[in-house]
């Protein structure tokens, strides 16, 4: 008997993903997350418009090394506190996750924030969910090209503005943006707002919920900090199930249904498509807009709300209430990230106040060890490496100890000026009667004052300690 031959079969391993078009969720969850994205914002695109003490508010001069942040002022010798603060945010972030799940990325997560924008542009030019589904399968003509020239552009002018706006936290903006228009900028400038205009583009418009289900590693190791105590959004499926259609007028108990009538609103307001109805995934970034849609239903239907919701597996397999949940935030791992966050928060704080923003190092200049001064003294000569971290220049006067008779030159009688911001290198000379100074290291002490160039009343003091070699 001769069998057919087979057929040719083309097998692909990559399926290419669908555009994901969610449908506009209306609710008290999409009003917190508006007002999460314009709190967001105004921080993005207003602060650095501002001006404290005669230059920008927030400027990350990275070219200058000096990071000013409103009346504060680091140098490249605060990189501690850089450090402290990216603790502060990843064990904050921790102990959040660990009590309420996902909230940042649903609400405040960059990614998140320029994907509901670029969701705003699309429902504002081509309608809601139905009509962009429409459109898409329309064949291309006049009304379709114009639609879509006016929802790009709408998105480039966005993503243009964002870039020019990031760049200009890292340079001064109110001279970036006319030298920008004008075709002054610099490359670095330049370079650094279309990258992240691009980036704005693709991650919010192209990429979208791409970036949250394959890229962020956040949502991969979230597990590991999620328990059965954690609030997370859930389907409530012992109320829910079964689910099926029924009339409007059919009232809870009066039927074999759940609660569920299956009308799938909570999949088409999912930003990244899953159906929380299977269960908690890791592709859900907590932005509730299902928890709108569900309750919307609800209340169509007559029907109590909190079919979905914010609450925990202890409560849905009957360990606890929800009104108990309060209670469980008193746990181990809570309390342990709670702690390390406390306890970095405010080594910052300490460390900011407590700073000194005047430094000195004393550097002994390995070329001339030893000699001898006009004087007949012995003499070593150092390097006073000055740091001025501040706004405001400062007046310096030295003084050095460590001999009955001991004399240091090379600063002015009146003090030397160290501009606000500036680091300065200054050649001193120490001497001394050489009986003191014995062949070998002798310990000396330098005792520095400082003080405002416009409030020379008000000094600080510090020392540093120091060598003298003898002879």
């Amino acid at each position: 008997m001769n069998r057919p031959a087979p057929k040719e079969q083309v097998i692909t391993l990559y399926q290419s993903s669908k555009r994901i078009h969610p449908k506009m969720a209306k609710g008290r969850f999409a009003n917190w997350r508006v007002a999460a994205i314009v709190a967001t914002q105004f921080v993005f695109y207003v602060i650095p418009w501002f001006n404290w003490s005669g230059r920008q508010a927030v400027l990350f001069d990275i070219p200058g090394r000096n990071f000013f942040i409103f009346g504060l002022s680091f140098g490249m010798g605060d990189l501690i506190y850089l450090a402290l603060l990216l603790m502060i945010c990843a064990f904050g972030l921790f102990w959040w996750t660990t009590i309420a799940g996902r909230l940042w990325c649903g609400y405040a997560c960059p990614q998140t924030v320029y994907t509901e924008i670029m969701l705003w542009i699309d429902h504002l030019v081509e309608g809601d969910r139905n009509k962009r589904l429409k459109l898409d399968k329309e064949p291309w003509n006049a009304r379709k090209i114009r639609i879509k020239a006016v929802k790009y552009l709408l998105i480039f002018l966005v993503a243009a503005w964002t870039g020019i706006t990031f760049a200009g936290w890292f340079n001064p903006i109110r001279e970036l943006v006319p030298d920008l228009f004008a075709g002054q900028v610099g490359g670095w400038a330049l370079g650094t707002a279309v990258f992240y205009g691009f980036v704005t583009w693709l991650f919010g418009h192209i990429m979208r919920e791409q970036v949250c289900l394959h890229m962020c590693p956040y949502a991969r190791f979230q597990s590991a900090m999620f328990d059965k105590d954690t609030l997370v959004i859930s389907y409530d499926a012992a109320r829910g199930e079964p689910r099926g259609a029924r009339k409007k007028n059919v009232r809870p108990g009066e039927t074999a249904l759940g609660d569920c009538i299956n009308c799938t609103m909570c999949v088409q307001v999912c930003p990244v498509g899953i159906d929380i109805r299977d269960g908690l995934q890791y592709q859900c970034i907590g932005c509730a807009a299902c928890i709108d849609a569900c309750d919307e239903i609800m209340d169509k239907m007559n029907y109590p709300r909190g079919l979905i919701r914010y609450t925990t597996e202890g409560v849905l397999a009957n360990e606890y209430a929800d009104r108990d949940i309060k209670k469980r935030l008193a746990r181990p791992r809570v309390l342990g990230y709670g702690a390390v966050l406390l306890v970095a928060a405010v080594a910052f704080l300490a460390g900011v106040i407590l700073r000194e923003t005047m430094a000195v190092d004393v550097i002994k200049d390995r070329g001339v060890m030893v000699r001898e001064n006009n004087q007949g003294w012995t003499e070593n000569a150092y390097n006073l490496r000055i740091i001025n971290t501040s706004e405001q220049d400062r007046v310096l006067t030295a003084a050095v100890s460590g001999f009955d008779e001991i004399a240091l030159t090379g600063l002015p009688a009146d003090g030397l000026r160290v501009p606000a911001g500036e680091t300065l290198t200054v050649p001193v000379q120490v001497s001394t009667i050489p009986e003191y100074a014995d062949k070998g290291s002798h310990p000396i002490e330098f005792t520095f004052t400082y003080a405002d160039a416009d409030t020379p009343q008000q000094t600080r003091t510090f020392r540093e300690k120091a060598t003298f070699i003898g002879e």
